[in-house]
């Protein structure tokens, strides 16, 4: 079911499948700034990821002696939320675990979403409740896309958690099977810039890890305004576009979460930036996106 909330400056459409964000329009122009899910690029427009951020090593994961499938990104993305409340300018849905679920993942848990309109900003809030006796391990993450019209060079403007201006950033490279490797490179962005070129995600996705990143802009090259603004306080944050297609969207993802490295061998409680939330404990977070 698709829902709604908007104020005087901004029109939301959520869609209860998922509850995944489908729409984000400015009332006065009727521009709309979210990708439209065309699938000869992306058929999403800004999936919720959970329990798992990226893939898991030859999508199995090991928990207490078991052995468990997962495709990528998770479950969350792909099933019914509940509506909990729906007022103007704010909605809140939530998922829990389920006999289908338990099957992939053995932990009862209670996901809620919730988006939070003010003026021409949309706040994305998560809470994640552990349900069982003994510790729960997850990821959660954002995978919002946003319109950058072919026409118009578009860069993005990268600032650190004080808001300084990052004039370099070190990227996870990725190993193919959606892994990332051992390895990393430096990518140089003077003045904190950098260009979207056609290039630049023929790897996949840049994973700027370890905090780099507090806030990322997308701004068309010699504007003094961004179209896009992401704040976050996740401990990583993805840039992504389909690689080599020359496609007309970026997504910025915060992410506390990672797909495995290619040379992981662990358990769930192993695997890089893991959540680990307590019996009967709820975990808390969230980021602002903000229009114009």
């Amino acid at each position: 079911m698709i829902y709604t909330i908007e104020n005087d400056r901004l029109t939301c459409t959520i869609d209860s499948h998922g509850c995944e964000l489908k729409s984000v329009k400015e009332n006065k122009t009727d521009k709309e700034y979210m990708w439209n899910g065309d699938p000869a690029f992306w058929g999403r427009t800004s999936p919720v990821l959970f329990p798992f951020v990226g893939s898991v090593k030859d999508k199995k994961y090991r928990y207490d002696g078991s052995t468990y499938e997962m495709g990528q990104h998770g479950f969350a993305r792909d099933m019914e939320f509940t509506l909990i409340s729906n007022t103007d300018d704010e909605i809140w849905m939530e998922l829990t675990d389920s006999a289908e679920t338990i099957t992939k993942y053995p932990f009862h848990f209670r996901l809620k979403i919730g988006y939070r309109l003010i003026d021409m900003a949309l706040t994305v809030l998560w809470r994640v409740e552990n349900r069982n006796d003994s510790d729960m391990f997850f990821a959660i993450g954002a995978h919002p896309g946003f319109m950058m019209p072919g026409e118009e060079h578009h860069e993005f403007r990268l600032y650190d958690k004080k808001g300084n201006k990052v004039r370099s950033i070190v990227n996870r490279i990725f190993a193919g099977a959606g892994c990332v490797s051992d390895r990393t490179e430096v990518i140089k962005t003077p003045d904190g810039v950098l260009p979207i070129t056609g290039r630049l995600f023929d790897g996949d996705a840049l994973v700027i890890e370890n905090d780099q990143l507090g806030k990322v802009e997308l701004a068309k090259e010699g504007s003094d305004i961004p179209e896009i603004t992401v704040e976050f306080g996740s401990p990583l944050v993805g840039l992504w576009s389909p690689p080599k297609k020359n496609a007309p969207f970026v997504c910025i993802e915060p992410w506390y979460g990672r797909c495995d490295s290619e040379s992981f061998a662990g358990e769930i409680s192993d695997r890089d930036y893991e959540q680990t939330l307590g019996p009967g404990k709820e975990f808390e977070a969230e980021y602002t996106i903000k229009f114009g």
